[in-house]
């Protein structure tokens, strides 16, 4: 933890990745600057508990907003994109897997949906008093997240999970049946 001007700077950091039809693009990362004025709001912060059913909500929501505002369809969430979606977070999360999309064939295939097309948004992040809408943000200013958030896909899968590092990790599948 840096100090500065007897404020303590957190640092906040957003890791983003995209694919679309099993070609990655490259990933981008960006480090925000928040200052608290003590420690207890660090305290408040690492010891809350993350919940993720309300950040995929989150994520969920701001994605159709943001939808709307561009006249395209709403998406809607299928509880088979949300499992596979889970399962990556988690496995992200715990170190199972590495950041990013192997396996996105296999977890399109895993829903068991006849698609025409599919995509995936993932990102990470810690430190953020709004950590789903630090990703979305993220994602809206990324040209390749953007044209996943765009697309004209009809169903999505949000997942969302945390360590103990504090990390959050989310991914989102988008596909079109």
């Amino acid at each position: 933890m840096k100090r500065t001007n007897n404020h303590n700077i957190i640092l906040g950091t957003l890791f983003l990745t995209s694919v679309m039809l099993g070609i990655a693009t490259p990933s981008q990362s960006y480090t925000v600057k928040r200052s608290h004025t003590s420690s207890y709001d660090r305290q408040v912060a690492q010891s809350t508990i993350i919940n993720t059913a309300a950040l995929e909500d989150s994520v969920f929501q701001q994605i159709n907003s943001y939808r709307a505002t561009q006249n395209l369809p709403a998406l809607l969430r299928n509880s088979a994109i949300d499992t596979q979606a889970r399962s990556h977070s988690q496995n992200m999360a715990s170190g199972k897997v590495r950041f990013g999309h192997d396996g996105f064939v296999q977890r399109v295939q895993a829903t068991r949906l006849f698609y025409i097309l599919a995509a995936e948004n993932v990102a990470y992040n810690r430190g953020y008093q709004d950590p789903a809408k630090q990703a979305v943000q993220g994602w809206l200013k990324s040209p390749g997240h953007l044209n996943n958030i765009k697309g004209q896909y009809n169903l999505t899968g949000i997942g969302v999970a945390s360590n103990s590092k504090g990390e959050i990790y989310f991914t989102q599948i988008f596909i079109r049946v």
